[in-house]
């Protein structure tokens, strides 16, 4: 995972949801550090896919709760 792509993908998931980048970390669970449900994170999903121009199946997401995490499915797709 490139450190690149976490910080943008915080910074967008910040900015959308309203939460406070400068308190965000790689390791924070995306849905308790953003108070968000799984219909949010659909919608950030989406927002991700046309962000960094990739592809993100449901199948490759099962699991995934951090930013870090998350990241690097983002990495392995471009």
């Amino acid at each position: 995972m490139s450190s690149d792509t976490v910080q943008k993908l915080m910074a967008l998931a910040a900015r959308q949801f309203k939460a406070e980048l400068d308190k965000l970390r790689p390791e924070d669970d995306l849905f308790e550090a953003l108070g968000i449900d799984s219909f949010q994170a659909v919608e950030l999903i989406s927002e991700l896919e046309d962000e960094f121009d990739v592809e993100l199946p449901d199948y490759e997401l099962q699991g995934v709760k951090t930013f870090a995490a998350l990241a690097a499915k983002i990495d392995k797709r471009r």
